[in-house]
């Protein structure tokens, strides 16, 4: 196919694609849609060989949130069952941050619901940064707290932080059908002041939301003005008790589609995939691995997401290798940087459910928060389950059992899932 060809020749080249281009990849027929992976994975391989590089998300202050945005299950007036507290202490988010770590995550995510985080919040994630810094030789830290004042970027620079993560989600076209309590201009200024301040930028989106593909062309193409070096792909989980409960607008097929056009449109970044991709991709998860460079490992902020040792399998079934702390995660030309400072562009901006996670999302609702096939033995599992009307699915049918709130790990006594 011609448009492949000169897209995967762009990519080699960091030259940015067309519009129409990038509209035509989200276009292509499932008849097509292995040669659109093959073709992407090879701009993938390119840049970031084998590797997948594990993050880990540690929620530091769950619900309670004043914003109204509808994707979110800590959103002001959330009907969500999710777990609600204030503020881990920093030993307490620092043990959490532990067990990601012991489970191959290389960056540590650090994140608050809120609109933004005030001057004494700072203070409180710089204790943390530090403890967790100390304790874990060549970790990355990034904070995801909301709208940053000016300063604040700067003091969570001083304090460790490698990073800092806002997405800007949706197009700014369609922002206000999203989000009401502050603007999209809002989101870039912060994802601004992160870059300012020396932090590495990590902004991406929310795919599945309503929104058309012109939108998430835009979207993307707006990240790759602002140039980040991290852009995290987030599946919708459609949460019971947020506004955007019934869009169940995602397949399979789509979410890969999605992943390349990131790809072909943000060659050399490190493209993640975020929440939502345990309900949305199921199976097909591997497959996303030759998109993506990046993934999330265990739960999430709000909801429970694949199990860390089937994270760990899939990565080796699927001939991948963890990135490990001694590698550089971007390319040399890009090594050091963050917004803007990169020859011909990049990706970038920030988000506001956890560093790239949007915040629900994941399989879970087994016992022990495994998927499918990952049950422990004895226990049953979906390849075993009988043949009814309930585990033989038609393509497309909204997979409301793989959405479960996170009931472990921060904010819990009970044992994270990593």
């Amino acid at each position: 196919m011609d448009l492949l060809n000169t897209l995967v020749d762009k990519g080699l080249r960091r030259e940015t694609p067309t519009r129409e281009e990038a509209l035509a990849v989200l276009a292509t027929s499932d008849d097509d849609l292995l040669d659109v992976v093959a073709a992407a994975g090879k701009v993938r391989r390119h840049w970031f060989g084998r590797r997948v590089k594990l993050n880990y998300l540690v929620n530091l202050k769950s619900g309670l949130c004043p914003e109204d945005c509808s994707y979110c299950s800590q959103r002001l007036g959330s009907k969500a069952g999710i777990l609600k507290y204030t503020w881990l202490k920093p030993d307490e988010a620092s043990k959490a941050a532990a067990a990601g770590l012991a489970g191959g995550a290389k960056r540590v995510c650090l994140v608050a619901s809120g609109r933004g985080p005030t001057d004494r919040d700072v203070d409180r994630v710089s204790d943390t940064i530090k403890a967790i810094k100390e304790q874990n030789e060549g970790v990355e830290v990034c904070a995801c707290l909301g709208l940053l004042s000016d300063g604040q970027a700067e003091r969570l620079r001083e304090a460790g932080a490698d990073a800092y993560n806002h997405n800007l989600n949706t197009s700014e076209s369609t922002y206000g059908d999203i989000t009401t309590t502050h603007t999209y201009a809002d989101r870039v200024d912060t994802v601004q002041k992160a870059h300012a301040a020396g932090l590495s930028a990590c902004s991406g989106l929310i795919a599945g939301m309503g929104e058309s593909d012109e939108d998430l062309v835009d979207v993307v193409f707006s990240l790759r003005e602002l140039d980040p070096d991290s852009v995290p792909v987030n599946f919708l989980i459609p949460f019971e008790g947020t506004p955007l409960a019934k869009e169940w607008n995602l397949t399979p097929q789509r979410c890969l589609r999605i992943l390349a056009m990131v790809r072909f449109v943000c060659p050399d970044v490190e493209v993640r995939i975020a929440g939502g991709r345990e309900v949305h991709l199921r199976t097909m998860q591997p497959l996303a691995l030759h998109l993506a460079n990046s993934i999330f490992l265990g739960d999430y902020l709000t909801s429970e997401g694949q199990a860390g040792r089937a994270d760990l399998e899939m990565i080796a079934d699927a001939g991948f290798e963890v990135e490990g702390t001694d590698q550089v995660t971007l390319p040399e030309h890009r090594a050091g940087g963050g917004c803007g400072s990169h020859q011909g562009g990049g990706c970038g901006s920030h988000e506001d459910g956890g560093c790239g996670s949007h915040e629900d999302g994941g399989c879970g609702s087994h016992e022990d928060g495994g998927v499918c096939g990952s049950a422990p033995e004895g226990a049953g599992s979906c390849a075993s389950a009988d043949a009814d009307a309930e585990t033989v699915r038609r393509a497309g049918e909204p997979r409301t059992d793989l959405v479960a709130v996170r009931r472990r790990g921060a904010g819990t006594d009970l044992a994270p899932n990593a």
